[in-house]
């Protein structure tokens, strides 16, 4: 095809344009080399010089000077009509007339060949952007269709113009280096400051996973952590820092040290909220976060709870059914001037629990309920360890590598134990009842229960000794009613005291001419720990706690 009949093909302005490359060789003069009158008339009446119209250009001249890649091929096999300077100097001299497979190649190793296919069948132009060439620069392909008025294109022409994008395709590969880089460094801060190995409480048994979103999404600030806090509690909590990258995992980071001390400090879970919201607002005043805490106590059966805008807890029980945890819910933590309240939802032996952050459930063009919904159901048919049912849920919620969005997710069991299982976890209570009598009262129930319990000789006379010294401490500085409980599980012995009086003891050095001030201390001396907190109903509970020896 040469380059008069391709010109001939071209639709409209560059069918004129290509009409006029003639003109560069045999100018359009009369015999005595006068101008026409049409054109005659285009002469500016001042006599300046004339401006050629864009009809007049010579195409091929033009073509030849534009500094991007220029080629024409022919015909199904794509046949070489034409290449421009810019072509040959970037991919060599190219044979007119050869198909493009043969004479082409680099067009062929970018896949180029069947976009050429497409463009003769449809007639519309296609474009295929920043693709790297042999020449080892980036280019962006434009293929136009180029055939006679009326025509089908079938044995048409396809104009290849090549773009050079290649500063623009190694600044772009440089900042996505550097996206991926920032990227890493937050994920390996945000794993880092979460648990390495979660703490696995005596009545309870624990998994978590933490997965960040996709390669195109900059990590978040989901954490979780398990606290064990003595006396046989366990504090659990959840979180979602709103935001992303580096900072979102700093303040992240705080929030969890800061959950850890507030937990020692034995509060109810909406007083520990209470103090992280105002430490989120000190952090940063424009950055929020969701956050759970909960508190499972095994004398109790239950979990206590507060949440900041955080989604609901989710209990399984033995039978399979699946409830939510109600309200209360206050805002999110870094609001302020809001007071957070606790509730409570049944934790009894056989149930599960799962806490877990948005990314699980939350889904575009999606409400948040149906995904809340769908995890009900997959966690109604999830059986096994906790690990395994955490693994189920993430599955069945579609999470996977290029997720969109960071995903934590911690699944707590509270196991039904019969046989001789059963019997490594025991309680007993005693009221304490009367007066000064209440004291033998409590040293021979003790006596009694850790008999009974085959404890060995030194470690039932400590737990005397303790039970006596805690109940002395009640009597003297508490109030009714007041109650004993001893409980031992697989790894330790409790010793639990409660009152009425909401005064916290605490550890002091008594002196030599001192009547009293010596029973904490010689509590927190034989036992391997103590330690005391307020009860909901305004009293005291203190406590400690004895490891048993391994078998």
């Amino acid at each position: 095809m040469n380059f008069t009949r391709w010109s001939a093909r071209l639709p409209g302005t560059q069918r004129r344009a290509a009409a006029r490359t003639e003109t560069a060789v045999s100018p359009d003069r009369r015999g005595d080399g006068s101008v026409p009158a049409a054109r005659a008339e285009q002469q500016p009446a001042d006599g300046a010089p004339s401006v050629p119209a864009v009809d007049e250009l010579p195409t091929r001249d033009v073509l030849d000077r534009v500094p991007a890649l220029v080629a024409l091929v022919h015909g199904p096999d794509h046949r070489i009509a034409y290449v421009n300077d810019a072509y040959t100097a970037a991919f060599g001299v190219r044979p007119p007339g050869a198909p493009a497979r043969e004479a082409l190649p680099e067009l062929a190793e970018l896949g180029l060949l069947p976009l050429l296919d497409q463009v003769l069948r449809s007639g519309k132009p296609r474009t295929l952007k920043s693709r790297k060439a042999v020449d080892g620069r980036s280019y962006t392909f434009t293929c136009t269709p180029v055939a006679e008025d009326g025509g089908d294109g079938s044995d048409g022409a396809v104009l290849v113009f090549a773009t050079d994008v290649t500063d623009h395709a190694e600044a772009a590969e440089r900042l996505r280096a550097s996206e991926r880089r920032q990227r890493e460094t937050a994920v390996t801060l945000q794993r880092s400051l979460l648990p390495q190995e979660l703490e696995q409480p005596d009545d309870l048994r624990i998994a978590a996973t933490y997965q960040p979103g996709g390669t195109e999404a900059a990590v978040g600030g989901d954490w979780y952590d398990v606290i064990t806090l003595g006396g046989g509690r366990t504090a659990l909590v959840i979180g979602d820092v709103m935001g992303r990258g580096v900072r979102a995992a700093a303040v992240m980071g705080q929030l969890r040290t800061a959950v850890r001390a507030y937990a020692r400090l034995d509060l109810p879970p909406h007083e520990v909220l209470q103090l992280l919201d105002g430490l989120a607002t000190e952090i940063d005043a424009n950055q929020i976060a969701t956050c759970v805490y909960a508190v499972h106590d095994p004398n109790e059966g239950r979990l206590v709870y507060a949440s900041a805008g955080h989604l609901p807890i989710l209990v399984r029980d033995e039978n399979g059914t699946v409830v939510r945890a109600d309200e209360p819910t206050g805002p999110p933590l870094g609001t302020g001037g809001w007071m957070h309240a606790s509730g409570s939802i049944a934790l009894s032996p056989g149930s599960t629990a799962v806490l877990y952050t948005d990314g699980l459930v939350e889904r575009r063009n999606e409400d948040l309920d149906e995904g809340i919904a769908a995890l009900e159901r997959a966690l109604s048919g999830a059986t096994g360890t906790p690990q395994v049912v955490c693994d189920r849920l993430v599955r069945s919620a579609g999470v996977t590598a290029d997720h969109d969005d960071d995903v934590a997710v911690l699944v707590l069991q509270h196991p039904a134990r019969t046989g001789p299982e059963g019997d490594l976890f025991r309680n007993a209570a005693l009221e304490l009842l009367g007066g000064v009598e209440a004291a033998p009262r409590a040293r021979a129930f003790a006596s009694g229960v850790l008999t009974s319990w085959r404890f060995p000789a030194d470690l039932h006379d400590l737990g005397v000794l303790a039970t006596s010294e805690l109940v002395a401490n009640s009597l003297q500085h508490g109030t009714p009613p007041m109650r004993l409980r001893l409980r031992r599980t697989d790894r330790r012995l409790i010793i639990e005291v409660t009152d009425g009086d909401d005064h916290l003891p605490r550890r002091r050095r008594a002196e030599p001419g001192d009547e009293s001030g010596r029973g904490i201390a010689i509590v927190a001396t034989i036992a391997s720990n103590w330690g005391s907190r307020r009860t909901p109903g305004g009293g005291k509970a203190v406590w400690c706690e004895f490891l048993l020896p391994r078998s």
